[in-house]
């Protein structure tokens, strides 16, 4: 028990500096364009990912795909589109906002949310591919979304039916599990709004379930790795 809390305030200090929320819109700097360095870049690339626009390395390089993330954002936000982080880039990207790419907001979630998302992921697709965990992610998610299911990550996740759990991991205690990185990545990007499956909110791996009543009662989306997808 001592070691899960340890590990829980680790992982929770890491998530933290996921959703950390950037300087305010009156502390933009200069006008940052390509090829560009410095601290200032490496906050906007920061931003930029939390919104999930940008999804590659942090490192304070303004290189082509810094550049090509802010003309999507500028592009979403309906600004003046010229790949340059100027002040009215800044200022609506460190405004308290909640758009992001894909229609979901990673502002509606905090970091205890991304924690247990992750803890799922990894539980039941941690020999998945990196989509095949993303998906689970966003079956989740959909499940909040629905009126059919809880409102909360934690409440999907342990929700029973009778004194069934709808997730096998809680039932073994696998949902108490470390998650790899890749598990918190993919979590990250289902909040981030990236939706393999669609409208999904329902899975589960044949070769280990049969699932008949999911098989009956609802519509197949697609299968990816070892689980099939259906809504």
């Amino acid at each position: 028990m001592k070691n899960r809390k340890i590990a829980y305030i680790l992982l929770v200090m890491l998530m933290l500096t996921v959703f950390t929320t950037p300087v305010s819109a009156s502390e933009y700097t200069r006008t940052m364009k390509f090829t560009d360095r410095g601290d200032d870049v490496l906050r906007l690339q920061k931003a930029l990912n939390s919104k999930g626009y940008y999804n590659y390395h942090i490192d304070g390089i303004y290189g082509k795909r810094t550049e090509n993330a802010v003309i999507k954002f500028q592009i979403d936000n309906k600004i003046r589109i010229d790949g340059f982080a100027g002040p009215e880039t800044q200022r609506t990207l460190y405004a308290n906002s909640t758009a992001s790419r894909g229609g979901t907001s990673s502002n509606k979630y905090t970091s205890g949310d991304l924690y247990w998302l992750s803890r799922i992921i990894q539980a039941e697709a941690g020999a998945e591919p990196y989509k095949g965990k993303v998906a689970v992610g966003s079956v989740i998610l959909n499940r909040v979304n629905s009126k059919e299911f809880p409102n909360t990550i934690y409440n999907v996740i342990f929700e029973y039916y009778g004194n069934i759990p709808q997730f096998s991991p809680v039932q073994d205690g696998t949902i108490y599990n470390t998650p790899s990185q890749d598990s918190i990545n993919a979590a990250k990007d289902a909040i981030n709004g990236v939706r393999p499956v669609g409208n999904s909110t329902y899975f589960f791996n044949p070769d280990k379930a049969k699932g008949s009543w999911i098989v009956k009662s609802k519509t197949y989306v697609t299968r990816i790795g070892g689980h099939v997808f259906y809504k």
